[in-house]
């Protein structure tokens, strides 16, 4: 299976908020780890909601978490 278009830089992310884990960021995000598993290995396209919490949980907008 081809990767993903889209990239993203959640794991960065994570290490400049304070090493946040995987399961912290799912927490605050309602969903599991393995989606962020999964986000952070390019297998898996958030919805516009799910990237929409992730980006307000670090304080930047979508497009600096993800990219086309």
């Amino acid at each position: 299976m081809p990767s993903l278009e889209l990239k993203n830089h959640i794991r960065r992310f994570r290490f400049e908020q304070g090493e946040m884990t995987q399961e912290a960021l799912a927490a605050r995000v309602g969903v599991s780890r393995q989606t962020i598993i999964a986000l952070e290995a390019g297998k898996y396209a958030p919805s516009l909601l799910l990237a929409w919490r992730i980006a307000r949980t670090f304080g930047v907008s979508i497009e600096t978490v993800f990219t086309y």
